[in-house]
């Protein structure tokens, strides 16, 4: 019996956990991508703005890029896909390698890790996040969505991403 409640908490406080990045605005932040051009989040605004946690040398990083690639492609004006990377361990070098083998257009910014921080809540006990980690932005700035460690092959992420983006007017 107190394995179960023991169990029962646990599953609970994953939950709450989770919940606390979803329904709250997204932090503001402007970021530099590899020529220097700044993207501030807020020239996202009026779209869906998919934001993306992730490093150069994962596998799963470069499937899911080439997924939102396509993701961007199918919606158009609708949709913005922006991805960030932490410096150090990423540089120029990492990025434009990266890049070249993926052939993505989707703009890649620098973070300090001070915007990690911030969507993360991270604390001295909470220092890390897992990559691919994917948030959705709804066009008046809202965090929607938030999908940790997402795989390109996830059976449910285009139906909920489907489903998420219907019926949200386009931005002019």
């Amino acid at each position: 019996m107190r394995v179960a409640r023991l169990t029962l908490f646990l599953v609970a406080a994953i939950s709450l956990s989770a919940q606390g990045l979803i329904n709250r605005r997204a932090p503001s932040f402007s970021l530099p991508d590899s020529a220097l051009q700044q993207h501030d989040i807020l020239d996202y605004r009026g779209s869906w703005l998919l934001l993306d946690f992730m490093k150069t040398d994962c596998l799963h990083c470069k499937q899911l890029s080439t997924k939102l690639e396509a993701v961007k492609k199918k919606y158009g004006p609708k949709v913005a896909v922006l991805s960030i990377v932490i410096t150090p361990p990423e540089t120029q070098a990492t990025v434009a390698k990266y890049v070249a083998e993926t052939k993505i257009t989707t703009p890649i910014v620098f973070d300090l890790s001070q915007v990690a921080i911030a969507y993360f809540k991270a604390t001295p006990q909470n220092s890390g996040f897992d990559t691919p980690h994917l948030f959705a932005i709804s066009p008046t700035g809202m965090i929607v969505k938030d999908w940790s460690q997402i795989t390109a092959e996830s059976p449910t992420f285009l139906s909920e991403l489907d489903q998420l983006i219907a019926g949200s007017p386009a931005k002019k």
